[in-house]
């Protein structure tokens, strides 16, 4: 067996030499202008492109040289960036905090593949957990599984939280052209009582079925509404306990509490530790996806994220998609200062992928400590943001064009709409390729003045320009696509961690909240008087919220 791999030198990223040669580059780079550099190179367009996986990437709208490029790359080296990525497609505990391999794409690897965990081939696992869910889908699609009362399932509803959740309504809204229409789909996640009653409004729990997705069977918001989703069945269904068993099924590994719940632990899908709820979308927490698009449609969806592992697994950095976006990120989060990128999909069903990329990025690179537990002495994890185009254009694109901030954006299109409408397409996707170049080039005072602009309002229509953009445009968007593109920010955030010396696959951050939380419940539900210890804000919003509440 391979030996762990190691920490990164126990130097700081700031003392490696490329590290130090692209701060003494950046104070050249940041005075030229993107018209500069495109007026010296007339196919500077053409050259800084990558086509790859089905995938048409331009990056030649960046505030980058073609030396920024070779220093990049030559940090990736000296950040044994290489050997992180061999070591985690071993199988290797890579996340050095939990002592955990870190292995989704494991979860997509094709069936005969080997991938190790302490010594044992987890592929045949993965799989044998795919065909118990294709299966299940198979019988609901068909209606052959029958409710308590005989009916077949209308509705399908998932409750879970954060990565539980957050992939499952991503994957959903941005599949639904390919979902089956005779079913209906809702997710459940906030423990604020109005996402369970505006979820169950109107539907018939004899065609109900949840999806209790949990991991330990025992986080908070997801058995609060789990435990409610029970009680609303049950009283839908004449308070028959066995009908449990026709109306839920668990994505879990605590057969005991699913058993206790009153599920058919036949009907429990399983996943593993060495898959982070941000990561694992496409394990059994994407239940709810296959039985939408069918599991014809899901293993293409699994193809297209195997094929985006395998590019990023083999091919050279130079031409590597994951790790050209990871550079990139890395070059103005931290000698730009950019602190958020804006994630910008032209197309509707993927109006959900920015919300989804917010756990995927920030939980992971929102980190204060190396791997070794320094303190970080450089910025981490921006923040990921957007929406989908046009609209966001009526919104926040000013800032973006005209603001004090440099926001590095990401713009999303596809050639081929899914639902053809006249002129729809071609409008959308011209706006696209406007707002590049837009941002790009901008508007000179002199432009700005030949229009006929009174001098009064020149300065207040000069675009400056020089805001870069990548561009990422494919034919369609199809299942096998939405892997491709989910696996290309998985191994971008892979890459940046990787640069940062962070454990990308921990989440310490989450905990301390959910720990003063289960402190809190009690003293907010407490008849008597309780006795408070928190800090004087705290007791005293405790102490107003009780007030507040009695007095209803």
């Amino acid at each position: 067996m391979a030996a762990p791999v190691q920490p990164l030198a126990k130097r700081s990223a700031l003392r490696r030499p490329a590290w130090s040669a692209l701060a003494s580059h950046y104070k050249n780079v940041s005075k030229l202008h993107l018209r500069q550099l495109f007026a010296e190179d007339a196919k500077r367009g053409e050259r800084m492109r990558v086509e790859a996986v089905g995938f048409y990437f331009d990056y030649s709208k960046n505030c980058i040289t073609d030396e920024t490029l070779r220093l990049l790359l030559q940090l990736a080296e000296e950040s044994d960036l290489r050997a992180r990525i061999d070591a985690m497609f071993r199988g290797e505990k890579i996340n050095v905090t939990e002592k955990r391999a870190v292995l989704h794409v494991a979860l997509r690897a094709p069936r005969g593949a080997s991938i190790l965990v302490d010594g044992k081939n987890v592929v045949p696992e993965v799989h044998a957990v795919l065909d118990k869910m294709a299966d299940f889908s198979e019988k609901l699609r068909s209606g052959a599984w029958k409710g308590h009362t005989g009916k077949s399932i209308r509705n399908v509803l998932n409750i879970g939280i954060g990565g539980s959740d957050l992939g499952p309504v991503m994957a959903y809204e941005a599949l639904r052209h390919y979902s089956q229409r005779a079913l209906t789909f809702g997710f459940i996640s906030n423990v604020d009582g109005t996402d369970f009653a505006e979820a169950t409004r109107d539907l018939d729990p004899a065609e109900t079925l949840f999806i209790v997705s949990s991991k330990t069977f025992t986080t908070l918001e997801t058995m609060t509404n789990a435990r409610s989703a029970r009680a609303w069945s049950l009283a839908g269904l004449g308070g028959d306990e066995r009908s449990v068993a026709k109306h839920f099924v668990a994505v879990s590994t605590n057969a005991a509490e699913v058993t206790a719940f009153g599920i058919d632990p036949a009907n429990m899908f399983e996943f593993w530790d060495w898959v982070g709820g941000r990561y694992s979308m496409d394990s059994a927490i994407g239940l709810s996806t296959l039985v939408a698009i069918g599991p014809q449609n899901f293993q293409a969806l699994l193809d297209g994220f195997h094929q985006m592992d395998e590019h990023f697994r083999t091919t050279p950095f130079e031409v590597n998609l994951p790790v050209l976006m990871g550079l990139l990120a890395v070059w103005y989060n931290n000698f730009f200062g950019a602190q958020t990128v804006a994630v910008l999909p032209y197309d509707q069903y993927l109006k959900r992928f920015p919300a989804y990329l917010q756990q995927l990025t920030m939980e992971s690179n929102g980190k204060h400590v190396t791997l070794e537990g320094k303190p970080v002495p450089y910025d981490t994890g921006p923040v990921y943001w957007g929406e989908p185009g046009t609209n966001g254009q009526h919104s926040f694109y000013q800032l973006i064009h005209q603001g004090t901030r440099l926001i590095p954006c990401d713009f999303i299109a596809f050639a081929k709409p899914l639902n053809p409408l006249g002129r729809h397409h071609d409008m959308l996707v011209a706006n696209v390729f406007a707002q590049t170049e837009a941002l790009a080039f901008g508007k000179t005072r002199e432009q700005v003045k030949a229009e006929g602009t009174p001098d009064w309002l020149v300065p207040h229509r000069v675009f400056e320009g020089n805001r870069p953009s990548n561009t990422i445009l494919a034919e369609r968007l199809t299942p096998d696509t939405l892997g491709k593109l989910v696996a290309l920010y998985e191994h971008s955030v892979f890459t940046q961690g990787a640069l940062w010396n962070i454990d990308s696959f921990d989440q310490w951050g989450v905990e301390l909240g959910k720990v003063l939380a289960q402190r809190i419940i009690p003293e907010l539900e407490n008849n008597g008087e309780p006795v408070l210890s928190h800090d004087s804000s705290t007791n005293a919003l405790i102490r107003r919220y009780r007030r507040l509440r009695q007095s209803q």
